[in-house]
């Protein structure tokens, strides 16, 4: 029976997760809120197919979920991107943490809360949801945009900061050991340690999940690749998140923090692809089934037995919050459009509310009576962060459009057509002019857009055809007919442009072939790491042009030179790629550099029919 009744449990949660994708597409509402709404319809306030307690079980579940979430972001973060976030992960994650928790706290306090109480509820909804945030803002395009990677700072930030309020939670209690045990079972044994000791053990935990990440999973990542198995290395990502969530709440911490640790670890590592593309899978169904856990969690009876209490407490989450926020995005430089987004996004709950709300009852620092209240407001404020971001996401992409109209290109405003190419040429300057009629001289239609209003005015005075916009916006290279073409050429010498460009296309045509020109070896390896396959570097071809015309002089035949500097630029692209794995581990990246050069300087000897190859490798022939 109850073998049926998972079965049952399964069919329920798939096609729920099913239809509420569908109808969130066709509402153009977004995934999110369309598991929102219906986990609340199947849950125990709805049709009651799912009981309150199978539902709760179902959630905790799938909390592994936002754990998942972790570790791919923590993938994707470099040390060097993590440098150049530290403006905003520290002025303003740091400064929304602790404002929104003083305003909070302010407001509990005026509302006849103790000081302790006030505290503890300012702390638990100073934290937004990273999970409902970043898919809302994938779904609507935002994730890359400014506004998007400001509050992805935010989150950040606020998964860190958890920890600390773990901490923090308890010394205001007064519930005594034996009630934070139950609500915190798994750490019962922690609490008996003086709180030096704590520390320690809680430092230890992080150390060892470190070493764990780069010591431990790294070799046993070789060896399964070596077994050429996909299962076996999907086995060993999945052992890597469970034992680190495991470590980290032995002691107290978050599973999701533990992750992210894991992740910026191994985002140096030459297994970060395969780790994402195994991992993704797993972390969507979960996450599907996350948001329709928090639907089902809402209890509409509380809030129905105490809705002015409840709504007046989200409004004012809501309000606080967003202020707040609103003034330090400003402050760091947000346009108004920008700062009425990062604010929608943030201004609600997190998912971190829940589990904080427990330590806090646990340790008798929140009344019984303010709890539900709390929960309730935290839920409906998640509930509301799809349509806030969808509101204030038309009206950011409606500004941005007046904004590149009139401001940015004051000169003009972009004049990019349909021309119906199967390719489109980012950047018409030295490189981009050879390719484009190269292709036209051979009848292939290009469709060439370029930003720099000089170079197109001179290039109109020729008689090429050419527009001017910047394909780094969507619309721009919806109009220059990307949905029909087949290949995107991004020639521009600008790398970070390239690169948005790039993103831009992967985002919204993932059918486009994209070829990448690249400045040189280190343009060529930001190119790699963003995913990226077909790069021309600047200055191989003529160089290597040049090569070959030298060994025709020095009196090699013309085939066996040509065939030379074949071999030569296939050996130097494959070591260019092995050695971009490595670059950010510099003793690493300088010995598999000094091998791939070894490598090819062996190999280059061995197939030239000018070198003796019974002679020592370095000694001049006579």
């Amino acid at each position: 029976m109850a073998f049926e009744t998972g079965f049952l449990y399964a069919f329920i949660y798939l096609a729920t997760a099913l239809v509420a994708v569908l109808v969130g597409k066709w509402t153009g509402a977004g995934a999110v809120l369309g598991y929102l709404a219906a986990g609340a319809a199947i849950g125990p306030w709805g049709l009651g197919l799912i009981g309150g307690a199978e539902g709760e079980d179902v959630t905790h579940f799938a909390e592994f979920g936002v754990v998942l979430m972790l570790v791919l972001i923590g993938l994707e973060l470099r040390p060097k991107m993590l440098w150049r976030m530290r403006r905003p992960l520290l002025g303003l994650g740091g400064g929304q943490v602790a404002l929104s928790a003083t305003a909070l706290t302010g407001i509990g306090l005026l509302c006849g809360l103790d000081w302790k109480e006030a505290l503890a509820v300012g702390l638990i909804l100073a934290p937004s949801s990273t999970a409902i945030v970043l898919q809302s803002l994938a779904e609507r395009g935002l994730r890359r945009s400014d506004p998007g990677n400001d509050a992805f700072s935010v989150l950040l930030f606020q998964d860190v900061a958890v920890i600390p309020i773990i901490a923090l939670l308890p010394l205001l209690g007064t519930g005594g050991a034996h009630t934070m045990e139950d609500a915190h079972s798994s750490v019962a044994w922690l609490e008996q340690l003086g709180p030096m000791v704590r520390a320690l053990v809680t430092l230890a935990a992080i150390i060892a999940v470190i070493a764990l990440s780069w010591l431990g999973m790294r070799p046993l990542f070789r060896a399964v690749a070596g077994t050429k198995q996909r299962e076996a290395f999907t086995a060993a990502a999945l052992l890597l998140v469970i034992g680190v969530a495991l470590v980290m709440t032995k002691v107290g911490l978050s599973a999701a923090l533990g992750a992210f640790i894991a992740g910026v670890v191994l985002a140096g590592s030459e297994y970060r692809h395969e780790l994402e593309a195994d991992l993704d899978p797993f972390k969507g169904l979960l996450l599907g089934l996350f948001f329709i856990g928090v639907g089902m969690g809402i209890d509409f009876g509380h809030i129905g037995s105490n809705l002015g209490l409840v709504l007046g407490l989200t409004l004012t989450l809501v309000l606080a919050k967003g202020v707040v926020i609103f003034l330090l995005a400003r402050f760091n430089g947000s346009d108004n459009a920008g700062a009425y987004l990062v604010a929608a996004a943030l201004a609600a709950g997190g998912e971190f509310a829940f589990v904080l709300i427990k330590v806090a009852q646990g340790a008798g620092v929140i009344a019984g009576t303010t709890a539900p209240t709390v929960v309730a407001a935290v839920a409906l404020s998640m509930a509301a962060t799809p349509l806030l971001i969808l509101l204030f996401g038309h009206a950011y992409h409606h500004s941005k459009a007046i904004k590149n109209s009139s401001s940015d290109l004051p000169e003009r405003q972009p004049d990019v057509t349909d021309e119906g190419a199967p390719v489109i040429i980012c950047g018409f300057g030295r490189f981009g002019h050879t390719v484009g009629r190269l292709l036209r001289g051979q009848g292939f239609a290009c469709s060439v857009l370029d930003r720099d209003a000089e170079q197109v005015d001179l290039l109109r005075d020729l008689g090429i055809p050419i527009h001017y916009g910047d394909a780094a916006r969507p619309d721009l290279l919806t109009a220059a007919g990307a949905a029909d073409a087949k290949v995107l050429v991004v020639a521009l010498k600008d790398q970070d442009a390239a690169l948005k460009i790039a993103q831009t296309a992967r985002e919204f045509y993932p059918h486009l072939q994209i070829f990448l020109r690249a400045h040189g070896r280190v343009d060529a390896y930001e190119f790699i790491d963003a995913g990226e396959e077909l790069i021309y570097r600047d200055t191989l071809d003529s160089s290597l042009r040049m090569g070959t015309d030298i060994l025709k002089h020095l009196g090699m035949d013309e085939t066996d030179a040509t065939r030379a500097t074949a071999l030569y630029r296939k050996g130097d692209e494959a070591a260019m790629r092995e050695i971009a794995a490595h670059r950010h581990d510099r003793k690493r990246f300088m010995s598999v550099g000094r091998e791939a050069v070894r490598a090819l300087d062996e190999l280059m000897r061995r197939e030239s029919p000018c070198v003796d190859t019974d002679e020592e490798p370095n000694k001049p022939q006579e």
